[in-house]
Formats: C-alpha cells, structure tokens, sequence
C-alpha cells in the first residue's frame, strides 16, 4: 500500500509540474508611483556598485560619493546634520540599477537600518501609460 500511495503522488507530480508557471520579473517599473513631496536621503546604487547618496527636496541640496564601508558612519552624518536643522528624521530611499544584484540592495538596506532609520523605501520608475484608446 505504501508503494502504491507513493506511485500515485509521483504521478501527480508529473502531471502538474508543467502547470506551474516559471517566474521571470522585471521589478524597477510600476504602473503608478506617488511623487514623494516631503524631503528624504537617496542611495543610489549603480550597475558598477557605486553608491551615491543625495538628499532631495531639501533647501541646500547635497551629493556625497561613497563607499559602502563608509555608507553607516556617512549616512550618520548626514542624519545627524539635517535632525539639527530641525528637519525630524528623515526617511531614505534606494535607488538600484536594474543590473544590480538583488542581495547588494538588501545588504545596504540592512546598513541604513543599523543607522536606525525607521523608514526606508525603494525607488521605482513608473511604467509608462498607454495612450488612450478612441471608440
């Protein structure tokens, strides 16, 4: 019996295994994006791994080139200065090139977490609208 119970599952895994979709994504696009009014941090992560970070919406914008050893102790910084200003914590976004591993911007959302900012986002390009169809 027990071989039977066996034969007849294997069947059925033979049998649905075609079923199953494969799944191939394309994440950097969506179809709406809200436009984030109130200031905050970009990291940019490039295909070649440079990280650049980029404060937005703000009076006295900044870049700064870094690397990823001195992402932590950089992006302190850079918090520390503009809780000074009066600005509040500031929320951080990631800005990846599609090319860039998957696991790269984990590892620098896991650094920005470190530094203890509660909200941290990741930046997407809309995906472009189709014109409307007349009737």
């Amino acid at each position: 019996p027990l071989i039977d119970v066996m034969l007849v599952l294997l069947v059925i895994f033979i049998v649905t295994a075609p079923f199953v979709p494969t799944s191939t994504i394309d994440l950097p696009a969506v179809d709406a994006t809200p436009r984030q009014p109130e200031p905050y941090i970009e990291v940019q992560v490039t295909a070649d791994g440079k990280l650049t970070l980029q404060t937005r919406n703000q009076p006295k914008p900044q870049e700064i080139q870094v690397t990823r050893e001195r992402l932590p102790d950089e992006l302190k910084q850079l918090l520390t200065a503009l809780a000074a200003d009066g600005k509040g914590p500031q929320p951080v976004v990631i800005s990846g090139d599609k090319q860039v591993r998957y696991e790269t911007i984990l590892d620098v959302m896991g650094d920005i977490k470190q530094q203890g900012v509660a909200r941290v986002g990741l930046m997407v390009k809309p995906r472009p609208t189709a014109p409307a169809r007349s009737s």
